[in-house]
Order: C-alpha cells, then sequence, then structure tokens
C-alpha cells in the first residue's frame, strides 16, 4: 500500500562489489585515458566554481564517445588477463541458477497466472491457465521473441482488463525507462494498432474493458506528470488529459485498489501525497480529490467495505499509524485512529483481505508480519528468529482468500515463497529457491548481527555472513555494501551469487547506515537534508568496527555502493581513503550541486526534499561540502572501478564520467582507476536474466584477481 519512492535504485546496487589496489598480474601497457580540460564557470550565490570537465554533458558528441570508448578499451586492456576467469565465474553464477525455472502461480479473476523461463533464454515468458493450476497453458508474452531485435528490452505493467480478453503491457528498448504501451487481444493474438509513447508502462483498464488509463512522462525531464484515458480503438492523439500534476517536484501515477472499486491516481514528492479517485464503473466522470496535499504530510489509502484505511504519518506520527473514514467522507478533518503511531514500530504497509487484514512492521530493524481478523480484532505474529532475515508479504491480488503468500530468506538460507492459512494458522511452503551445482549447504555460512558506535555515540547495525571456515582474525577480505538514502531499506537477502565470494573466503556486510529506515523513519529523517553526511561517517566508522574487531585489515577491506549509494562510496573515498583497498562505484550520483542546480535533468525537482534545493544557499553550501566531485582533491586514493551507462535516466552517465576524469587529474597514487561505460544500457545495465550475471562477473573478477584469489 505505501508506495516506495526510488525503490528502482537499488536492485542494481546490490549485486556490484569493490576493486583493490593492486594488479597481480602483468599489465599491458597503454596510455592512460586523459580528457581534455575546457573550463566553464558555475556561479551561484556568488560563489564561483570551475568544472574542467563540464563538456562532458553531451551524448551526441562525437568526442564524447569518442572518450568514453577510450576509457572503456583502457579498462578491458588491464583488466584482459582476467576474461577467461570471468567466463568461468558467469559459468559458476549461472550455474547456480535453476535456467527451466518458474515462479509460483496466483490467482487473479478466474485465471492462474505465472512467469517461467526455458533453457538457454534470456528473458521471461508469461502465462495463464484458466480456473485451475493444472490447466492447459495460455501464453500471454514470451519475451524471447520480442526481444530478437534488441540490445536492450523490458517488458512492464501487464494489465488485463476485467473481462480477462485484453492486456496492456509497457515495453521500454533504450533502458531509459520510457516505455511505449500497446494492446493484445489475448483471444486472437492480434496487437492492436493503439500506441501509446513515453509512458511509465503501467496502466489501468475500467470496468468497461475499453477505457484504459495511463500516466505520461515529461520528454526531457522524465518526469511523471500526466494522466490520460485512452478509448480502445481510438486515436491516442485524441485521449484525454484528465490530470496534470503542475509541481515540479511531484511524480504522478495511477492504480486500482485491491477491492476492484475504485481507479486511484496519486501525486507523491519525498515528503508530501495526495490522491484523487473515481469509481472503476464511471470511467468518464471526474475525478476527487482524497484529502488536499499538504506539506509533509504522506498519506497513502486502501479500501475495505465502506471505508478507507490511510497509512500516514499525520500529527507528527512519524513511524506512521493507520487511520480510516468513510467513503463519503475523506477529507483529513474526518480520519479516526484505528493503530496508533507507536515510538519503537515502523508501520510499512498494509495488506486487505475479506476476513483478515496483514500489517508489515519493523522493530529495531527486523521484519515483522501481524495478522488480525476483521469481525474480533484478534491478531497474532508470524515467526521469525534469526536476525539476519528478510520477510515480506507478496503477490495477494485475490481479495477473497484466507491464504497470505509471503517471502521469506535470510543471508544464509535460500528464498522461499510460502502460503500460511490464515484460518488454520498453518503453512505450506509453495517453493524453495533450488541452489544448483551440489555445492551448497547452508550449514556451512554464519551470519551475525553486530553494532558498531559512531562518532556521535549512535548505535548502526550491521548484518554479517561468511563461509564457516573463513578466518575472523583481520587476515580476510571484506566487501561492505550500503545505500543510505530515500528511507529505503536494504534488508539481509540471500544470494546464490554472492556465494562466489563467501566460497573464497570473503565476509560480507552490509551497513545499515542512517538514510534507510532499518531503525525507523527517525533513522532515515537523521541521513537526509541538512544531516546527510551521517550516511558517510556511519559507514566509515562501520569499517572502523570491522578493522578493530578483527574482521579484516586496510589491506583487505573493500566497499560498494550503487546510485546513491554510489554517492555515497564518492563521499566515503574523500573523506577516509586511506581505510579501502578498492571502492567500486556502479552509476553514482557524484556531481550533487550541478545535477541538482539543473531542473531539465531527469528527477531532479523531485530530489529537493531528499538534499535540499541549492537554489538556497543554506542547502547549496552543505551540499558542496560534501559532493564527490566539488571535493576531489590531491591526495591517495584506493583503486576505484566506476560502472555506467550511456543512457541511464536516473544517474546521467556524464557524473561518473566527469569524477572519473578528475580524480584522475588530482589523485596522487599510481593504484588503478577505471570508467566501465555500457554503451548499450542504461541505469539498471543489461536486460537478460543471464546477461546481466556476466556484468556481475567482470566486477568480481576484478576485486578476486586484485585479492590474490584467482583459481589456479
Amino acid at each position: 500500500m505505501k508506495v516506495i519512492k526510488k525503490g528502482i535504485v537499488l536492485l542494481v546496487s546490490i549485486i556490484f562489489v569493490a576493486s583493490c589496489k593492486n594488479i597481480n598480474k602483468p599489465m599491458a601497457t597503454i596510455k592512460t585515458p586523459v580528457a581534455k580540460k575546457v573550463p566553464k564557470e558555475l556561479v551561484k550565490h556568488n560563489d564561483v566554481r570551475v568544472d574542467d570537465y563540464y563538456w562532458l554533458n553531451n551524448r551526441e558528441d562525437k568526442e564524447v564517445i569518442t572518450y568514453l570508448e577510450e576509457e572503456n578499451t583502457y579498462y578491458n586492456t588491464l583488466t584482459a588477463h582476467t576474461k577467461e576467469f570471468q567466463a568461468s565465474l558467469f559459468s559458476e553464477m549461472k550455474g547456480r541458477i535453476k535456467e527451466d525455472d518458474s515462479s509460483v502461480p496466483y490467482k487473479l479473476n478466474g485465471y492462474w497466472y505465472g512467469t517461467r523461463y526455458e533453457v538457454g533464454k534470456e528473458y521471461p515468458i508469461y502465462s495463464r491457465k484458466k480456473g485451475e493450476e493444472s490447466a492447459q497453458e495460455e501464453i500471454i508474452f514470451n519475451c524471447n521473441d520480442l526481444a530478437k531485435d534488441h540490445d536492450y528490452f523490458n517488458l512492464s505493467g501487464i494489465a488485463i482488463s476485467p473481462n480477462n480478453k485484453l492486456a496492456a503491457f509497457g515495453v521500454d528498448t533504450v533502458s531509459r525507462r520510457e516505455y511505449t504501451i500497446k494492446i493484445k487481444n489475448l483471444e486472437t493474438g492480434e496487437v492492436y494498432k493503439d500506441v501509446i509513447e513515453k509512458t511509465t508502462g503501467s496502466s489501468v483498464w475500467a470496468a468497461d474493458d475499453k477505457t484504459l488509463f495511463y500516466a505520461k512522462k515529461d520528454p526531457v525531464t522524465l518526469r511523471s506528470d500526466k494522466i490520460y484515458k485512452h478509448k480502445l480503438g481510438t486515436p491516442t492523439s485524441e485521449d484525454v488529459l484528465v490530470y496534470h500534476e503542475q509541481d515540479e517536484t511531484f511524480n504522478t501515477y495511477i492504480y486500482k485498489t485491491k477491492s476492484k472499486k475504485y481507479i486511484v491516481i496519486g501525486s507523491s514528492s519525498t515528503l508530501t501525497s495526495e490522491y484523487r479517485f473515481i469509481n472503476t464503473d464511471e470511467p468518464d466522470s471526474d475525478f476527487k480529490i482524497f484529502s488536499p496535499r499538504e506539506r509533509g504530510l504522506e498519506y497513502s489509502i486502501a479500501h475495505y467495505g465502506d471505508k478507507f484505511f490511510i497509512l500516514t504519518n499525520k500529527d507528527q506520527a512519524y513511524n506512521f499509524k493507520l487511520m480510516t473514514c468513510n467513503e463519503s467522507a475523506t477529507a483529513a478533518t474526518n480520519w479516526k485512529e484505528f493503530i496508533p503511531h507507536r515510538e519503537n514500530v515502523l508501520l510499512e504497509d498494509l495488506d486487505i483481505f475479506k476476513d483478515y487484514y496483514v500489517l508489515s512492521e519493523r522493530e529495531n530493524g527486523l521484519n515483522k508480519l501481524k495478522i488480525v481478523r476483521w469481525d474480533t480484532n484478534k491478531g497474532y505474529y508470524l515467526p521469525f528468529e534469526s536476525e539476519t532475515y528478510t520477510a515480506y508479504v507478496g503477490t495477494n491480488p485475490d481479495f477473497n482468500t484466507s491464504i497470505l503468500r509471503y517471502g521469506y530468506n535470510s543471508l544464509t538460507t535460500p528464498s522461499s515463497v510460502i502460503d500460511f492459512n490464515m484460518d488454520t494458522q498453518t503453512k505450506e511452503i509453495k517453493k524453495e529457491q533450488e541452489v544448483l551445482g551440489g555445492k551448497f549447504k547452508k550449514e556451512n555460512y554464519r551470519s551475525q548481527r553486530v553494532w558498531a558506535t559512531a562518532r556521535d555515540g549512535v548505535k548502526i547495525p550491521m548484518s554479517v555472513v561468511y563461509h564457516k571456515n573463513t578466518k575472523l582474525d583481520g587476515t580476510s577480505p571484506l566487501l561492505q555494501y550500503a545505500y543510505g538514502s530515500y528511507g529505503y531499506t536494504i534488508d539481509p537477502y540471500f544470494s546464490t551469487v554472492r556465494l562466489s565470494l563467501l566460497d573464497r573466503g570473503f565476509i560480507y556486510v552490509i551497513a545499515h547506515v542512517r538514510g534507510g529506515e532499518y531503525l525507523g523513519r527517525k533513522w532515515y529523517e537523521d541521513g537526509k537534508l541538512l544531516k546527510k553526511k551521517n550516511t558517510f561517517t556511519d559507514f566509515i566508522d562501520c569499517s572502523k568496527y570491522l578493522i578493530d574487531n578483527n574482521y579484516t585489515s586496510t589491506k583487505h577491506l573493500y566497499a560498494s555502493g550503487g546510485s546513491a549509494g554510489g554517492l555515497l562510496m564518492g563521499g566515503v573515498l574523500n573523506m577516509a581513503p586511506e581505510l579501502y583497498n578498492g571502492v567500486i562505484a556502479s552509476v553514482p550520483f557524484v556531481d550533487v550541486v550541478t545535477t541538482m542546480l539543473d531542473d531539465s535533468i531527469p528527477l531532479t525537482t523531485g530530489e529537493y526534499d531528499e538534499w535540499g534545493n541549492p537554489n538556497d544557499k543554506e542547502y547549496y553550501d552543505y551540499m558542496k561540502s560534501y559532493s564527490p566531485y566539488d571535493n576531489v582533491t590531491a591526495q591517495d586514493y584506493p583503486t576505484i572501478l566506476v560502472t555506467t551507462g550511456l543512457h541511464d535516466s536516473q544517474v546521467q552517465y556524464w557524473e561518473p564520467a566527469k569524477w572519473v576524469a578528475k580524480l584522475r587529474e588530482l589523485k596522487t597514487d599510481s593504484n588503478l582507476l577505471f570508467l566501465d561505460t555500457n554503451m548499450d544500457a542504461g541505469h539498471g545495465g543489461a536486460s537478460g536474466r543471464f546477461e546481466a550475471l556476466k556484468e556481475v562477473a567482470k566486477d568480481y573478477a576484478f576485486l578476486i584477481d586484485l585479492e590474490g584469489k584467482i583459481d589456479k
């Protein structure tokens, strides 16, 4: 129910790894790329910044492309000796994954929907079965066929019409998250001529099976700012604009309530929410405001019976509470408390069923799922014992059921999909992630949660995993990962890919630094805006704890992060480069001041509540004091690997490109510095299921080689 903003940046960043200081193999001789300097003065608040590499801000410039290709050649040449090992790693990681895998089907409107993969194929096949899971399979989309002529392909936002006959879907073939929506007749296989471009990919059917609502993006900023109504079979040029989000700090989106009664338009910024709604069977009616936006008031809504349920921070409920109101009186003045705010429990989500509701909570950093009956208001928690686990509510589109589907995994336990009968309180494991290859045994791995003391006295939790034979005597290599922005929490999760590090003696640590919501909403508030530096110092203090307590040493400590986590890497590199043997920054947001001053760049204006608005001098000065690009200095840096995508719409490629150029100019060491640009992809990297593993294998091979652990 509660919309997680910016979660999209995380999936890529969690799989990347760090580089290291010294190359252990003879290197080919190649000239180090040097970007030309073209000084450009950037003036704000009477402060002058000189950006020598501003000219890289143009992907249409052939000279820019030439420079990026030179950097790629440099990287590929100096890591050529690892290519065979990369291929071996790729095979190793791929070998743990079941190729002919399939999801656990879920029931929706009389059909069982599922996703499966075939051996040797990169992309999913979406299918359904009518009535029973044993019925004949009907292929909805075979993405392997659809992706044949594209270097990048992503199908998203499948929306089935109420009569089950049509499917609207979005396709992105560039990796800028600009989707083209099309409509397929599932009875005849015909793809209609209705083509809607530059959308988010998501859409919602009205009850008439003819009206489709969708969100469109601004072509320059890529901000989702307009909601349109399309009538099947009519020219898209005649689509009706039903809502325009004028505030450049907000994004808008559309969805249908689980009860199917309402279609809802949402508008949200980092700190403020607003909703509008109509009845599903009245698609031509005017959307009614649920409750007008108030600065700092966040809320999300769900529908049950004749009431709405509102998850909100109203009245300074920073950990959120649950309120309710009648359908006919939805303004905030009519909201009544249903579940009060709790100082030590973050209320994250609400899932509604006919006889039960389910609360997703977080207490002391741990996921908790509470099941409550509507009629008696009696509830209970699902039992979880570990301190390094992840539990979450899964796909539950069916309202009239007593079965709750949830997921569970931990740092040492593969993922499971579990159906829990809320009536009998019994569970059935529908699927347990298979780790192929015959070598994995979860009893061979150890996990723990430890707490570092930050410089201001606050305790910072870390989730740790390692092989039982790995020594904790300061000699083992350790990869420390964190994200630390947007209130996005990195839960301790299982990874088959990570086993390639753990089995080679690496320790893996997730630092739950401030800026996420691991310890509640205040944990987030203390790592944003004018407190952003807490994120950097927390990470550094965690590193010092790991060194002081003999988990590793500065000779074997590595750090990684992506996107906003790449900003974290940049800040840490400037503040404490001596702690790390190597760092990898994936699609890093490192040119904070310049980007936040350019409101034409996608996502910028919507970020003001996270980073601050640099048009305000107080925020400008604070940003400038930590912005990695602005604070590169003449000092020794560890080996650094930076990755980016030419078509990235979230962190433009030129940020890491300029950062690397400036680092090359100023750093005083002889350690390697690499920029690896994917010339075909964007923020999420390669699109194929296994193709993405090749990117991970490149990074892992880089790290393992520098640590001297390449298999002989």
